[in-house]
């Protein structure tokens, strides 16, 4: 029996490396080899002009002593900050609203298909076109925001949401926070609707409140399913590129590592320079997800 068992698994392995055969070797050529080739262009000092030649400068563009390199640019590293900033305050406002969606539309009441939907609208359309809707819409000459706030009283002046340094990189949250949620909220909703229901009937009929459901029952059992939708939203806004770049540009205020990698590579020319503002960007986005997964590894055991 076990012989027949060991077989049968020995099979189904078999299969399941003769279908993602393929696909493996998809992704190989399609992010693996452009991978590798701005690894190695980091090393070089590459550029955009033709008939240029290429040559093996090792670590220089991270590190010299003639010019610095990336290591010592004050912009590379206000471009890291602004992204780990971003990442932080944008994944903890859409974790937190996203959960309270999630509880809204997992109890049942009459058009909760159609509210589900409907949340859905702002995830579904594309970044590009959500930066633009709310650039007109934050503009400080003919924005609707500004309009609604002089009229009720908030704001005595038009403000500049993504111009002024005070309020640029906030604009720009609010307007990820907008759009995300949604996406947060369907991961929680998954765990939400996986959730068995006889503590919730055995509560229930004890009496006991509520929210002490909430706390002891309902949050420790969704975690999985938050830490699932924490980590690939925070992978998601640590390499944010066209959400920023549409409202703000190339401005320092809120420039990210994506951007700050865009503008060496298209608007400097700068392949070799960029291609190594793209690969520390990978080693950071690496590292960040590897010290959450060891962090969440570590309470599990501890639990």
């Amino acid at each position: 029996m076990s012989a027949k068992h060991n077989t049968l698994n020995r099979s189904r392995i078999r299969s399941a490396w003769i279908f993602l055969t393929p696909m493996l070797i998809t992704l190989v050529f399609a992010a693996g080899w452009p991978l590798l080739r701005t690894i190695w262009l980091s090393f070089t000092d590459a550029t955009l002009v033709a008939d240029s030649e290429r040559h093996f400068i090792g670590l220089a563009n991270y590190y010299n002593q003639e010019w610095g390199g990336l290591l010592s640019d004050r912009l590379w590293w206000r471009s890291v900050y602004n992204t780990v900033w971003f990442a932080v305050i944008s994944v903890a406002l859409e974790t937190i609203f996203g959960l309270m969606i999630a509880l809204i539309i997992h109890q049942n009441f009459k058009g909760r298909g159609l509210l589900r939907a409907i949340i859905l609208v702002p995830w579904v359309i594309p970044t590009v076109v959500s930066a633009k809707i709310w650039g007109w819409m934050l503009n400080d000459q003919f924005g609707v925001i500004n309009s609604i706030l002089l009229d009720i009283g908030l704001i005595s002046a038009p403000i500049a949401w993504t111009a002024s340094p005070d309020t640029a990189m906030w604009a720009v949250v609010m307007v990820d926070v907008w759009k995300t949620t949604p996406f947060m909220a369907l991961l929680i909703l998954t765990g939400l609707q996986m959730l068995p229901k006889d503590c919730y009937e055995a509560a229930r009929v004890d009496g006991i409140h509520p929210l002490k459901v909430f706390w002891k029952v309902t949050l420790p059992l969704i975690k999985p399913a938050i830490a699932v939708a924490v980590i690939f939203r925070a992978l998601d806004a640590l390499r944010i590129f066209d959400l920023i770049y549409v409202l703000t540009s190339n401005s320092q205020t809120t420039m990210t590592m994506s951007v700050y990698a865009r503008q060496q590579l298209v608007d400097f020319q700068d392949v070799g320079y960029g291609s190594a503002a793209a690969t520390l960007l990978l080693i950071i986005i690496a590292l960040i997800t590897v010290a959450y997964l060891v962090i969440g590894r570590v309470k599990l055991s501890g639990e």
